[in-house]
């Protein structure tokens, strides 16, 4: 059987993939770094213009199988290209952008090579991009494998870097084990199923047998512990802090904010898609889950005194927060998907701007900035401090961050709604023992500027990183101003 492929319907993976191909083939000629790049940024823009138009054309799917499971329904397809998976490809394109631009002064600091960089990253973010367009388990595993074998290439690429290489270690056997655990998972429900497509492994869950039911709720559960290797949840976060703090600051951003957003639109799409059926036994495992993420990354988050391992703890808690709406199964499930997806939306803008300006501000010659290291940023540079506690307020959820506070109300009205209120409770603790060392933060920003010897200075950001912090400073005030339309966005796409 030959299927037919709908090249405009993988065209964003499509450009960003030939694109990273070019740039490891123009890095043997030494093409300069700043062209490379330029190509980079440039072709994850285009990616960016064809999501847009595709996003007016209706659904398109491609590598489909013809029948459904008895041969005579839909036929099921492995990428689906609707609005869910365009919303989630916008995000994480435009999220890398943001990421090339901060990496540009980080690839000539660090003397990594530009080219393998570049491909790396680009091979990565195509990972991303199929991931959330995956339809069936294979090419999700394909997707999610794709997109963290050259994480690993990544964090370790600062040569003769004992702690880069050190993180790159743990990354890669947490990675290994997830995978490991994920694939098993898969087994067991294609062995009860016999089913590998989301839209057939659902109906044929609701009709399974009695004496396959334990198979495949071990399987569903296998699935989801992987996923929850992929976006730090507790118990499997140990990776998170030591690999955000040993990777080049633009690798940790992206692992924070586009590989997050990725994994859970790929367990979003698992859950609700494939195991809905299921959703008695995974429903509170996601709601233990959530409820242990939160508390253990917020507590952790309190003791910590650089700003990378702050933002390493504080992004596991807020991924407890992600999980929290999809702890009510089957119950408002797409309410609840939504939820979900409007906070990854909104997640991304704020911790992505608090990467920007640590990247582009951070003590000058000192790799893990202290919290300290930023006291009185906001006079001698009232721009930066401005966007740096403008950020850190939309994550604790406060006032005038209103994104932020948004985004909290609306995974607090799923949960509650979904009829889990203990994890509400949870949830509102959680909010306050953020607010302390968020506004901490912040209150260094505003503070006099340290009078000793040994005070840091501070870098002076490259036109580049000027542009990542202030394009993450204009989405999260336009978000601010109506941060509504991202939960109608996807309401609409869920």
């Amino acid at each position: 059987m030959i299927q037919g492929i709908d090249y405009a319907a993988i065209a964003p993976p499509l450009i960003v993939v030939l694109a990273a191909i070019a740039l490891l083939l123009a890095d043997a000629f030494d093409v300069p770094r700043r062209v490379l790049g330029a190509v980079s940024g440039g072709a994850l823009a285009a990616a960016l213009i064809a999501v847009v138009a595709l996003a007016s054309g209706g659904r398109r799917a491609t590598f489909c199988l013809p029948g459904g499971l008895r041969g005579n329904g839909p036929a099921s397809c492995s990428y689906v290209a609707d609005d869910f998976t365009l919303l989630f490809q916008g995000v994480v394109l435009a999220a890398a952008v943001v990421v090339v631009l901060l990496s540009l002064r980080e690839i000539a600091d660090a003397r990594m090579p530009a080219g393998e960089y570049h491909f790396l990253l680009l091979a990565a973010i195509t990972g991303a991009l199929v991931l959330v367009a995956a339809r069936d388990l294979i090419l999700l595993v394909v997707a999610l494998e794709t997109l963290s074998l050259p994480v690993f290439a990544l964090v370790a690429l600062r040569r003769y870097d004992g702690v880069a290489s050190e993180a790159a270690v743990k990354l890669f056997l947490v990675s290994v084990v997830s995978a490991a655990i994920m694939l098993f998972g898969i087994s067991m429900v294609y062995g009860a199923t016999g089913a590998m497509h989301l839209d057939r492994i659902a109906p044929a869950l609701q009709r399974l047998p009695d004496h396959l039911s334990p198979v495949a709720g071990v399987g569903v559960v296998l699935v989801l512990a992987g996923f929850a290797f992929k976006v730090a949840a507790v118990p499997f976060h140990f990776w998170a802090p030591d690999v955000y703090q040993g990777a080049p600051l633009p690798v940790a951003a992206f692992l924070s904010v586009v590989s997050k957003a990725a994994g859970f639109a790929g367990l979003t799409i698992v859950l609700a898609l494939g195991f809905p059926a299921y959703g008695h036994v995974w429903g509170p495992v996601v709601a233990v889950l959530a409820a242990v993420t939160m508390t253990l990354g917020n507590l952790l988050a309190l003791r910590q005194r650089t700003a990378i391992r702050l933002l390493a703890w504080s992004s596991i808690a807020q991924s407890g927060y992600m999980l929290a709406p999809l702890a009510v199964g089957p119950r408002r499930l797409p309410e609840a998907v939504a939820a979900t997806i409007a906070y990854v939306a909104l997640y991304a803008v704020m911790n992505l701007g608090a990467f920007a300006v640590v990247i582009g501000y951070g003590a000058r010659g000192k790799r893990f900035a202290a919290l300290d290291d930023f006291r009185g940023l906001a006079r001698t540079r009232p721009a930066a401090g401005a966007a740096l506690a403008f950020f850190l307020i939309c994550l604790a959820g406060l006032p005038p961050g209103v994104m932020g506070l948004f985004a909290k109300v609306v995974v607090f009205r799923a949960t509650v709604a979904g009829g889990v209120t203990w994890l509400a409770v949870v949830m509102a603790v959680n909010t306050v023992i953020g607010l302390y060392y968020y506004l901490a933060w912040a209150a260094r920003l505003f503070a006099a500027p340290a009078e000793r010897p040994s005070a840091p200075v501070l870098a002076e950001p490259g036109p580049a990183v000027r542009a990542a912090v202030a394009a993450t400073a204009a989405g999260a005030l336009v978000l601010t101003v109506a941060p509504q339309l991202v939960l109608q966005a996807v309401t609409a796409a869920s």
